[in-house]
């Protein structure tokens, strides 16, 4: 029999559901099925669970026809369980590693109708908060059960769904379902402790409790928060159907703490709702009191009790006042005291930079330009990438709009002829930042700019990720040292849109760039040329790459290891050019952030290998490129559309994934061969295996990242960002 049937609903988790399944089917316990139900979710969440189903006869997915909320999909999950017992695991959430062993060793042990397991919370941040297990049970149970008349203090831990077990016929036996609507863990949890006969404590940390950024519930104002008030009713009905009278007390504390939590955050309940919500606070009060009294918490908690009760809005209200300018003050306090004011050193240079600004601020005060859009990529490295695809797809669908480019001093040889451009850090540059409608970048802008009301900012992005970008390099602190992610975050805020390839890519930069942008899923505008191309200028661009006819290119693209400075994968280019054959060509091309490299570049070899490192437009060596050698860059999504053999060198895979993080294990998703030694790609390219092997391999992998990619990427975002067409 199964023991665990987790039930996972999933609405608007894309950018979390994988890390939750994998959690959940990575755990070393064989019996358990996971159910998991797309509520109807309007992004790939369900996509995600057929994918994870079709791989895996321990999932089921389950589609809803229409959005009926969290509680019902959750009964929709319970309908189909077949497990002993049932688990609520919301999308956005995921398990601890191995905490399963020590769930399942407990629940055979004790076979608990309620198991309790302890959680933290996780934060966006990467801070971890633990929770109240500590103060609630000083001294942990132990595996012993007990019911909640005898440990009453049970009803002071969170009252969710997914950080407790619940015996399915236990659930059944007593009719135990979730109620529609917001709070919907409120009127089931607490009923389910009311009914238990045998309650289990484990004090294990099993759940990460996740704190988004953005999108999630408890950080949304609105009135919906008023329906707190029909699930406490539900206890209290419930309370009354089991015959619990005895906690009447303590079930009605739990209650008032409660709403006057809800009450007191500031993401919830906004300033024009509060009195009314108070005074929904005091009517229940006054409703649901005990006849025979209740306790009162001390300090300003029970004087909030009192005040609630007497119905003194106003007091309540100055009260919370007092209490939030004191907290202001003393954080103002701790920043003065941390403040380190360094002297005062005026150089040419901090005069000239200064000067800037106020012309900056001055510019910043004049209307905005709603002709003028201004672009760049790779930190103002010239022009390239999605940006270049959207100025040309603007000049041609929106020719009303004066596209100008910012570009570094060292690199203005670059632009080609007839692109207007500005130079970094120059008075026009702060007059165009200061004064443009629209700002398409592949980066970020500067910290020192700030987003004006009516501008438009549009991230593009430059790859499909293969290692984790943004909050989640968090977790990777050897590829994030000196990253700031407070201010990476205040950048991400001014994005008004987010361009993505695929809807993998859409998933991970929702979790790695939390915030309220809309996402563009149209394919990547660079990619448009690899479509298009015809075949003459293929030949064109081969022919001025040195490449004569029947000549096998390759092009080799390694990516870049920040937590590796200096490194280079093993690979002998003069040996790989032998394996080639007479009619070879190699052309190398480091990733864009090595032209920071100080060191001497490396004599030239033979003719038929070729540093194609400073070639402005990558699309055109893919375009003459038959083959790619490449490891954990995008670099391979994008030769994909070529449909073109694609081989993954992975040298140093283990170390990369376990240092650097991914979200992809390339080799396993690979769109061709996968080597992980030198030795074995000079066999692979030896044997001619390289062109012929994997067609299945790569038709999966242009399936899932290139299905988008019909050369009209750039004019879907012109019409949409520039146009304002939604259709």
């Amino acid at each position: 029999m199964t023991l665990i049937s987790f039930v996972v609903p999933a609405f608007r988790v894309q950018g979390y559901l994988r890390e939750c399944l994998d959690s959940i089917l990575g755990q070393p316990v064989a019996d358990i099925e996971v159910i998991g139900v797309d509520d109807c979710s309007p992004d790939d969440s369900g996509d995600i669970l057929d994918e994870y189903a079709a791989r895996d006869d321990r999932v089921r997915a389950v589609r809803l026809d229409r959005n009926v909320g969290l509680g019902p999909a959750r009964n929709a999950g319970l309908d189909r369980a077949v497990g002993e017992y049932v688990w609520f695991v919301d999308g956005d959430d995921w398990l601890v590693p191995d905490c399963l062993a020590e769930v399942a060793a407990r629940l055979r042990a004790t076979r608990p109708d309620v198991l309790i397991v302890d959680h933290v919370r996780a934060h966006w941040d990467d801070t971890v908060t633990r929770s109240a297990m500590a103060e609630v049970f000083p001294e942990p149970p132990g595996p012993v059960t007990f019911r909640l008349r005898d440990r009453p203090e049970a009803l002071e831990l969170l009252h969710t769904a997914w950080n407790r077990l619940l015996r399915r016929v236990f659930l059944a036996d007593v009719g135990l379902r979730f109620a529609p609507g917001w709070y919907e863990d409120v009127s089931f949890s607490y009923p389910a402790l009311l009914a238990a006969e045998r309650i289990g404590v484990l004090d294990v940390v099993c759940v990460n409790y996740r704190q988004r950024r953005a999108g999630a519930i408890t950080r949304t104002r609105g009135d919906r928060h008023f329906e707190v008030f029909e699930q406490w009713h539900r206890v209290f009905r419930e309370l009354d159907r089991l015959g619990a009278e005895e906690l009447r007390s303590a079930v009605f504390e739990r209650m008032m703490w409660h709403c006057l939590t809800v009450l007191g955050n500031g993401n919830r309940i906004a300033p024009e709702l509060r009195p009314t919500f108070f005074a929904r606070v005091a009517i229940e009060h006054a409703r649901l009191r005990p006849p025979g009294g209740h306790r009162v918490p001390g300090g300003v908690a029970g004087l909030k009790h009192r005040l609630v009760a007497a119905g003194r809005w106003r007091t309540f209200s100055a009260l919370r006042a007092t209490s939030r300018a004191g907290e202001a003050a003393r954080r103002v306090a701790g920043r003065v005291r941390r403040r380190v004011v360094p002297p005062a050193r005026f150089t040419v240079r901090a005069a000239r930079d200064t000067a800037l600004r106020g012309y900056h601020r001055v510019e910043s005060r004049r209307p905005l330009d709603d002709n003028l859009a201004v672009y760049a990529a790779y930190w103002y490295r010239g022009y390239a990438c999605n940006p270049a695809a959207i100025f040309e797809a603007a000049r041609r669908l929106a020719p009303q709009v004066r596209g100008v480019w910012i570009v570094r001093r060292d690199r203005v040889h670059t632009m080609p002829e007839g692109v207007e451009y500005v130079v970094a850090g120059t008075a026009a540059y702060h007059r165009l930042l200061a004064r443009a409608r629209w700002l398409v970048n592949n980066v970020n802008f500067p910290d020192s700019m700030r987003k004006r009301p009516g501008s438009v900012h549009v991230q593009t992005h430059h790859g499909t990720p293969v290692k984790v970008m943004g909050l989640d390099q968090q977790r990777y602190p050897l590829g994030a040292v000196g990253m700031d992610f407070a201010g990476l975050l205040r950048r991400v805020d001014r994005w008004d849109f987010s361009v993505t390839s695929n809807s993998f890519s859409t998933q991970m930069w929702e979790r790695a760039y939390p915030a309220a942008y809309t996402t563009l899923e149209v394919g990547y505008p660079r990619n448009d040329r690899l479509v298009t191309a015809t075949t003459d200028e293929v030949l064109r661009l081969r022919a001025e790459l040195g490449a004569g006819l029947g000549e096998q290119v390759v092009l080799y693209a390694p990516t870049h290891r920040e937590h590796l400075p200096g490194y280079r994968p093993p690979f002998d280019p003069e040996r790989f050019l032998d394996a080639l054959g007479p009619s070879g060509l190699l052309l190398m091309r480091s990733h864009y952030f090595h032209d920071r490299d100080r060191g001497p570049r490396r004599p030239a070899g033979p003719a038929r290998i070729r540093d194609v490192s400073d070639h402005p437009r990558v699309e055109e060596l893919y375009l003459a490129a038959d083959v790619l050698v490449t490891d954990y860059s995008s670099a391979m999504f994008d030769y994909a559309v070529l449909d073109r053999p694609i081989v993954v060198y992975a040298p140093d895979w283990d170390m990369y994934r376990l240092t650097r993080g991914v979200y992809l294990d390339i080799t396993v998703e690979a769109p061709g061969p996968v080597v992980r030694t030198f030795a074995e790609l000079l066999d692979l390219f030896r044997s001619g295996e390289h062109a012929v092997a994997c067609d299945q391999a790569r038709a999966r992998f242009r399936e899932r990242f290139c299905a988008l990619e019909d050369g009209r990427a750039a004019e879907r975002v012109v019409r949409r960002v520039f146009l304002g067409e939604t259709g």
